[in-house]
């Protein structure tokens, strides 16, 4: 399968890179620094250049052409400011999601946030970026022919992966090293009866490959 991962260099994605390309599958990264490419080479990705905060419909549309699957790993990250949450968490889903469609690719994947919330309250930095990702979970979930599943990590951490974690619709909060949300997110890919599911994943006692057959049997 080719698959096109937005936010290519990120720390979810570069992992999630290595596995489908050990896999067997081809592989393309969304970056916007011609700098990161190497690290995509190495990961066994192609790096195709793009900025998803300025790009028009068409030009990701163009890029998505083709792609059996498509995944938004991308994210403002913690120390940008509230401005980013929106057209980074929220415009660039919405416009990969929209493209993905034009396209006509069957499967798409988005890494949210445990506790998105289009309406949720607040004003503080985390209130904002949970709104964004709420936003963007509730914009691909009316984009009926794309396969979707929206994926929501808890607490990521950079801890080694354990390769055991919860995969459920409700899971309660709970950390999740970086390493096996990209398990997860490789699993699914192949698994396309997880489409139309909105999940959560924490640390649990279940190996990735039985979670994901697990909850796409339910």
């Amino acid at each position: 399968m080719r698959i096109v991962i937005a936010g290519g260099h990120g720390k979810i994605a570069l992992r999630l890179e290595r596995m489908l390309s050990a896999r067997g599958h081809e592989v393309a990264g969304i970056i916007r620094d011609p700098q990161q490419g190497d690290d995509l080479r190495e990961a066994g990705a192609e790096p195709v250049y793009c900025d998803l905060e300025r790009a028009p419909l068409e030009q990701v549309a163009a890029i998505l052409q083709g792609a059996d699957v498509a995944v938004f790993a991308a994210g403002a990250g913690p120390g940008s400011a509230v401005a980013r949450k929106d057209t980074v968490d929220r415009a660039a889903a919405v416009l990969f999601a929209d493209a993905a469609e034009r396209a006509a690719v069957s499967r798409f994947l988005i890494v949210s946030s445990m506790g998105a919330d289009a309406h949720r309250r607040g004003d503080e930095v985390f209130d904002v970026y949970l709104r964004a990702k709420g936003a963007a979970d509730d914009h691909v979930r009316t984009r009926l022919g794309l396969g979707w599943t929206v994926l929501r990590p808890g607490g990521l951490t950079d801890a080694p992966g354990s390769g055991l974690v919860r995969l459920e619709a409700s899971t309660g909060r709970g950390p999740i090293p970086r390493e096996d949300v990209a398990a997860v997110l490789a699993e699914l890919v192949e698994t396309p009866a997880t489409a139309g599911l909105t999940l959560e994943l924490v640390s649990g006692s279940t190996p990735v490959s039985v979670a994901v057959k697990d909850i796409a049997g339910n």
